[in-house]
């Protein structure tokens, strides 16, 4: 019993050029490039413009191993042909956020200003004061500065303050029962 996930052959894109090197993959596009190391008993191949995962046995931590880096080999094609990126919105009176050189300033209500850094491969786009947009090639590096980033201030739920996801939804409580 296979993998539904690992048999499925990964499409390479026009653009996207792909190394695979005894356990260690590496994918280069316009967008950047990245690496990966495959696991033990994981082989891949590339026929054509797909990429073959397949596992060197039917063992269950092979199989376990297989559709997770097919996922992960998936993931890294699509960052370097398009990117990934999360929006953030800012939602309170007076919160906001403020390009401050590679970084951004946040006004969240504190006494102090909280200045964020994007680490490597990561950039940030504020397209306007209540909005924040984290984009990379690395799927998981995007989600978590965007996780760093909300947990900064959290949406709470009374009036939804807060930086939340753009797709999130906030789910309300009742205020006080008046008399």
């Amino acid at each position: 019993m296979a993998s539904h996930i690992g048999k499925l052959p990964i499409a390479i894109p026009a653009g996207v050029e792909v190394k695979i090197e005894g356990q260690s993959f590496s994918a280069k596009g316009a967008k950047g490039s990245d690496s990966y190391e495959l696991p033990e008993g994981i082989t891949a191949v590339v026929e054509g413009n797909e990429i073959i995962v397949t596992p060197a046995d039917d063992l269950r931590p092979t199989r376990a191993k297989h559709g997770l880096a097919r996922s992960i080999m998936a993931g890294m094609v699509k960052g370097v042909h398009d990117g990934y990126s999360k929006t953030l919105q800012i939602v309170g009176t007076g919160y906001r956020a403020v390009a401050k050189g590679q970084g951004i300033e946040f006004f969240l209500g504190y006494s102090h200003t909280i200045t964020v850094n994007p680490p490597a491969g990561i950039s940030f786009e504020i397209p306007n004061p209540n909005t924040v947009v984290v984009k990379g090639t690395d799927k998981q590096v995007v989600g978590q500065v965007a996780a760093n980033i909300r947990k900064l201030r959290a949406p709470e739920p009374y009036k939804g303050k807060g930086i939340k996801y753009a797709d999130e939804h906030i789910l309300r409580k009742a205020g006080k029962a008046g008399k």
